[in-house]
């Protein structure tokens, strides 16, 4: 006959850190697919550049010693890693029995369904931010903004209760909660690249709130939780779209400090996408494999994308016979991705096409992976306090709560963008 157990003994049997690890990075794909270290103990990371090779080379002669061109190597820096926090609240009353304690088996029945939804959700986060940037979804329809209603581009992103930051071009930021979400739209809503309509309050589980000042004309985006401070100033991971991006093109001037028009080997080839239409799309990812096969030094043929560009890539292929071939069976992964490998008929180049639920409608990265690394310490891991326990309780007048905090410290570092393209600005509608 089992005994009740203390809520910190089930939280370390059955919630353990290694858990929480190995669910998030395997159910996310830049995560997976990423070098990884876990042990940077935080503090000032240096990330060294080389910004020049040895290039000298003469013919029929030595070149003169005062004329060699060096290697050039460039110091760069991550002053600390980013901290993210996700937190679970457990009910003292739904878990107990009538003696008082927790027992095993309403544990049991409750864990596994708020740990599965918890890690998904924070997966989601975190591959947003490390993959899209700051943002995680974009306003799309302000008709109904009066009465809290938005549409937006990205529906799956919002939960009922989810705090979230509104902000735009010329209005200051707002906290606002999710009290509704809607996932159905009209063809024409859907053309126009509205995924669904979220009803947002001013306070969670409140009335609605009129969102008027924030508006599609003036780039309406949402935030999570910190991100943002109004300002300009994100507190969020190096993403893939500021690494690549330039700054001229919505990326980041600078990587790990190092301005990126100094160096080429910093500069991922960016190519304009605004003339990409649904039926087009596949022949323009082959003229991006070019582009950058011809201006980068790396071996980047990997193209992450969104679901609505993977849409369009498997009608070409269905209405397009012959033009191109999948050569590798569209493989579905359990966690939350789709890849295949499709070959050109004429000129035999193969590109591996990944389409994940986190990648914005806008961008299509063309990766290299080999030069980046997610520097972590220790990855997903909960909470400790002094004294050792991983739940922190809380005595209301309603009753005990037991919060359970889980935290990831760590950041992108980007050794060498130009080995990567990116291709931006793609806005067809479909």
């Amino acid at each position: 006959m089992a005994t009740n157990r203390t809520f910190q003994s089930m939280l370390n049997e059955y919630l353990p850190n290694e858990l929480l690890s190995e669910e998030v990075v395997k159910r996310d794909y830049v995560l997976k697919t990423v070098e990884k270290d876990d042990k940077w103990k935080g503090g000032k990371l240096i990330v060294p550049f080389k910004g020049a090779g040895a290039s000298s080379v003469a013919f029929g002669k030595l070149t003169a010693a005062s004329d060699i061109g060096q290697s050039k190597y460039v110091r760069g820096s991550i002053d600390d890693y980013i901290e993210v926090w996700g937190s679970l609240i457990f009910n003292h009353r739904d878990l107990q029995e009538h003696d008082g304690k927790i027992p095993e088996s309403t544990f049991l029945r409750i864990l596994p369904d708020e740990i599965d939804h918890f890690l998904d959700s924070m997966k989601e986060k975190v591959s947003v931010q490390l993959g899209s940037g700051p943002h995680f979804a974009v306003v799309t329809d302000e008709t109904n903004a009066a009465t809290g209603i938005m549409g937006v581009d990205k529906v799956d992103r919002f939960e009922i209760d989810q705090k979230a930051v509104i902000d735009d071009n010329n209005s200051g930021l707002l906290e606002i909660y999710v009290i509704a979400i809607n996932v159905n739209t009209t063809a024409a809503q859907d053309a126009a690249g509205t995924r669904g309509f979220v009803t947002f309050s001013a306070t969670r589980g409140g009335a609605a709130v009129n969102l008027t000042a924030y508006t599609v004309a003036q780039v309406a985006k949402f935030y999570h939780d910190g991100v943002t401070d109004g300002a300009g100033n994100f507190t969020t991971f190096v993403s893939i779209r500021q690494a690549l991006l330039s700054s001229a093109n919505g990326g980041s001037a600078t990587i790990h400090g190092v301005s990126k028009l100094a160096f080429p080997l910093l500069q991922a080839v960016n190519i304009d996408g605004s003339d990409i239409t649904s039926t087009n799309l596949l022949d323009k990812l082959f003229d991006g494999y070019r582009k950058t096969r011809e201006k980068a030094k790396g071996m980047a043929t990997e193209f992450l994308m969104s679901y609505k560009h993977w849409g369009s890539i498997m009608k070409t292929l269905e209405a397009q016979k012959g033009a191109y071939k999948v050569v590798e069976d569209p493989k579905a992964s359990l966690y939350g991705w789709t890849e295949t490998t499709i070959a050109s008929t004429t000129t035999g180049q193969a590109l591996k096409v990944v389409a994940i639920q986190e990648m914005d409608d806008d961008i299509i990265p063309i990766m290299d992976w080999r030069s980046i690394t997610f520097r972590t310490n220790g990855f997903f891991k909960k909470r400790k306090s002094p004294n050792g326990l991983e739940y922190f309780e809380v005595r209301n007048t309603t009753g005990y709560q037991y919060v359970v905090d889980v935290c990831l410290f760590g950041e992108m570092e980007f050794r060498k963008p130009g080995q990567s393209g990116i291709i931006y600005g793609i806005n067809y509608v479909g």
